[in-house]
């Protein structure tokens, strides 16, 4: 049976997704189910190119939202 190591930047998305879910509210486990890992000849998986640009920016579009709620819950 073949086994993997997750890469440093592998780990650090997981830690930012679970981070997210805490401020979001939203599961975990429906974001960690959306990760695409692709794996080199070191038997290291990584985040798959697309997955953590598209990942990134849906990342940062869902803090934003997060931001704009918290100042209207403040201001209303």
């Amino acid at each position: 049976m073949e086994t993997f190591k997750l890469d440093d930047s592998t780990i650090a998305h997981v830690a930012k997704l679970i981070q997210l879910a805490i401020l979001s509210g939203t599961d975990v486990v429906d974001h960690l189910r959306m990760i695409r890992l692709t794996s080199d000849d070191d038997d290291t998986l990584y985040l798959d190119a697309t997955y953590a640009k598209n990942s990134e920016k849906n990342i940062q579009t869902m803090l934003t939202e997060i931001d704009r709620m918290t100042e209207a819950t403040k201001h209303g």
